[in-house]
């Protein structure tokens, strides 16, 4: 991961830091990128120059555009079901709930032990993780047919994480040149980029996705404390039990608007019976569009989102055992009355290249939202 680049007024002068740090990847196969100091040095200051971090670039590829902006939104930054309760996990007996519910609290009393014991979590205050991710759209299908020629080409990117509770964080993601930027202050949700209006997420605050792909695991044993075992089941040769968490019905409807509705938002978790590790993290999202007036009234389409995250390489900081990698495969699935069938399937794999806990001068001032989204947020309220 580059951090630094050099300056690009003076050749003499200090290296300039990079907001979000840039991937090898995406200077190896820059044209003219070669071994030496001096061809690199030239190769990363054209690059750099003809990237525009603070908006979208604007060359008439609308369509590839369009698709980063999926990645970005869809894959680069989902939120969570539901607000993660705080530390339940530590408190709450097995005893007294049904026979699924007190099993699922077992299995995450070993999670918790697995992940460094209860009071290493609850001694994490915040965090941050830097990382890289490369992106791509596998397939399109259209009605029954499988159209490849819509096949997009892979894109690698960067991102940062700062987070100092489960419902105050902030995320940046850059690729390809466009840049991406999310975040919540504890009251409100919010994601903006220069290729689509700033937006406030409805609802009350939620964790990121990214999150709960084992760099947060205080949250992940929070999240399930609620959650039901549902059974078992063998991934890539380990038994896993599997649990499940559903949003509830107040969530789903402040999360709605008039113009749609969220039908359901399901999340299953699977825990390695012989580690206690979570290896993977499903979750599954119908959203219903509204329909128009007249004779349309009565079509609805749907949006079915599922998102299937494998989990892997925990190594241990400061006594905490985090994920440094996976792999999320995304569907996308549109459906209803009047409206033609089609699918969408997009890749992502990740790595997290360093990660630390407890970051001193971390105050919630750093958290706070675009000034232009106030009017947003009391929209909302109203």
């Amino acid at each position: 991961m580059r951090k630094l680049c050099p300056n690009l007024d003076r050749d003499d002068s200090l290296d300039t830091v990079l907001e979000v740090p840039i991937p090898d990847d995406m200077l190896i196969n820059a044209p003219g990128a070669d071994k030496r100091r001096g061809a690199g040095g030239a190769n990363m200051r054209a690059w750099l120059k003809n990237q525009a971090f603070d908006r979208a670039t604007v060359d008439g590829h609308a369509s590839a555009t369009a698709e980063l902006q999926l990645f970005l939104n869809v894959v680069g930054s989902p939120l969570i079901p539901c607000p993660v309760p705080h530390d339940r996990a530590f408190s709450r007996s097995i005893r007294d709930s049904s026979i699924q519910a007190s099993t699922a609290k077992y299995i995450i009393q070993q999670y918790i032990a697995a992940m460094g014991g209860q009071a290493a979590l609850q001694g994490v205050r915040s965090m941050y993780a830097v990382g890289k991710v490369r992106m791509c759209a596998s397939e399109f299908h259209l009605g029954d047919q499988n159209v490849t020629a819509a096949q997009g080409r892979a894109e690698v990117g960067g991102f940062v994480l700062w987070q100092k509770t489960p419902e105050v964080w902030f995320f940046e993601l850059i690729m390809a040149g466009h840049k991406m930027s999310a975040g919540s202050d504890g009251k409100v949700a919010w994601r903006q980029s220069a290729a689509e209006q700033s937006h406030v997420s409805r609802g009350p605050p939620r964790p990121l996705r990214r999150s709960l792909q084992g760099l947060d695991p205080r949250s992940i044993a929070n999240l399930f404390s609620d959650a039901v075992c549902i059974g078992e089941k063998i991934l890539n040769g380990e038994e896993c039990f599997i649990l499940k968490l559903e949003a509830g019905a107040m969530t789903l409807r402040a999360r709605s608007a008039p113009a749609f509705d969220i039908i359901h938002h399901t999340v299953w978790g699977y825990f390695s019976q012989r580690t206690g590790l979570l290896i993977q993290l499903e979750d599954s999202h119908l959203l219903r569009m509204k329909s128009g007036k007249g004779a349309r009234r009565s079509e609805n389409i749907f949006w079915e989102t599922s998102m299937e995250s494998v989990i892997s390489d925990y190594r241990y900081i400061d006594g905490i055992n985090i994920a440094h990698g996976g792999h999320t495969a995304v569907t996308l699935f549109r459906y209803g009355e009047g409206s033609v069938n089609h699918k969408r399937k997009l890749e992502e794999t990740w790595t997290v290249e360093e990660a630390d806990f407890n970051v001193h001068g971390l105050t919630t001032d750093y958290f706070l939202p675009p000034a232009d989204l106030n009017k947003d947020v009391d929209d909302q309220n109203k």
